[in-house]
C-alpha cells in the first residue's frame, strides 16, 4: 500500500487536504507500527518518491502561508495536515539517519521560521505546536546534519556580504545564535506553565534535546542555560497544585534535567528528599507509565 498511497501524495497539491491529511496519516503510521525489517524498506520506498518529497516541501512551506491574523480556537482541516507533514518529516528525518537510507530529494526548511513558530506561537494550535517541536528536536539530535534536510536562514549560510557570527559562542553553536537559544527556552517556559498534557511532554522533551545540543557544542552555554533563575520559578509553578505534585512526568524530567547539568540553584538536596519521600510513601505499581518511567530516570540520575 506505501507505493500507490506515496503516490497518491505525489500527484495532490497542498490544498487537497480531505485527501491528504489521511494519507500523510498513513505512512506515518505504516513508519512506525512495522517491524524494524520492514521499517527499513518502508523509509527507502518513501525516500525514494521523489514527487511525494516534493510535496511535503509545498506542505511545510503552508505553515508560514496559512496563518492568517485569528486562527480558529479549534484545529482546522489545513492545520491538521500542518500536523501530519510536520510529524511525518520529523519521522523520515529519524529513520533516514538511523538507517543511513539513500536520499533522491532534499528538503529545504528556513530555520528562523521554525524557531519564531515555537517562539512567538502567533495563535498556533496546540497540536501544530507539538509537531513543529518534534521536528525540531529530529534536527537538534543529528546536529543540524541530516542528509534529507537543508537548513537555510540568516545564521546558516555566513557569506562575504554577510557578518559572521558575532561572537566564538555563536559560531559553537552554529546555525543557532545564543540570544535564539535564550529566546527559545523562555517561550518553551511560558508553554510548560499552559499545564496541557501533551504540550508539557513535548516541551519538556524539546528543552532536554535543545540542553544535549548545547552541552555538545558548548559545555558552558549548555551549563549557563540549565542554571537559569527562572526555572525555580518555573519549577514553583508547576508544583502549584495538589498531594505528591512532585510525581508528574514533566516535573520529574525538568528535575532530571537540572540535576543531570548541576543546576544546584535550581533544585536542592532538600527538593530531591522530597522526590524520594513522595516515592517511597507511593504505591509504585499504581503510577502510570509515564510517570514511573519519569521517576526510573530520575532515580538512576541521582
Amino acid at each position: 500500500l506505501l507505493f500507490p498511497v506515496s503516490n497518491l501524495c505525489g500527484k495532490c497539491r497542498p490544498r487537497d487536504t480531505d485527501l491528504l491529511q489521511p494519507s500523510l496519516n498513513f505512512l506515518y503510521w505504516s513508519l512506525h507500527q512495522t517491524t524494524p525489517c520492514s521499517q527499513q524498506r518502508a523509509v527507502a520506498v518513501l525516500l525514494s518518491n521523489v514527487s511525494l518529497l516534493e510535496l511535503l516541501q509545498k506542505v511545510l512551506e503552508c505553515t508560514w502561508l496559512w496563518s492568517p491574523p485569528s486562527r480558529p480556537a479549534y484545529l482546522s482541516s489545513e492545520d491538521a495536515l500542518l500536523c501530519s507533514g510536520w510529524l511525518l518529516v520529523a519521522s523520515l528525518l529519524l529513520y533516514q539517519h538511523r538507517y543511513n537510507t539513500e536520499v533522491h530529494q532534499t528538503l529545504s526548511v528556513d530555520l528562523t521560521e521554525v524557531l519564531n513558530a515555537v517562539i512567538f506561537r502567533n495563535k498556533k494550535p496546540i497540536l501544530l505546536l507539538v509537531s513543529i517541536m518534534q521536528f525540531l528536536r529530529a534536527v537538534l539530535r543529528q546536529n543540524f546534519s541530516s542528509s534529507l534536510l537543508v537548513i537555510v536562514g540568516q545564521n546558516t549560510a555566513p557569506s562575504a556580504t554577510q557578518p559572521q557570527p558575532s561572537s566564538l559562542q555563536d559560531a559553537a553553536l552554529h546555525p543557532l545564535a545564543m540570544q535564539q537559544v535564550f529566546s527559545l527556552v523562555v517561550s518553551l517556559q511560558n508553554l510548560l506553565v499552559h499545564k496541557d498534557l501533551l504540550l508539557s511532554q513535548a516541551v519538556v522533551a524539546c528543552l532536554e534535546t535543545l540542553v544535549e545540543y548545547l552541552y555538545v557544542k558548548n559545555q558552558d552555554a549548555a551549563l549557563h542555560v540549565a542554571s537559569q533563575p527562572w526555572h525555580r520559578f518555573l519549577l514553583f509553578t508547576l508544583l502549584s497544585g495538589g498531594q505528591k505534585s512532585f510525581l508528574q512526568p514533566e516535573v520529574l524530567r525538568l528535575m532530571t534535567l537540572f540535576v543531570r547539568y548541576q543546576s544546584s540553584n535550581i533544585i536542592s538536596q532538600k527538593e530531591i528528599s522530597q522526590i524520594v519521600q513522595e516515592a517511597a510513601e507511593t504505591n509504585l505499581a499504581e503510577l502510570p507509565e509515564a510517570t514511573s518511567c519519569a521517576l526510573h530516570l530520575f532515580l538512576c540520575q541521582v
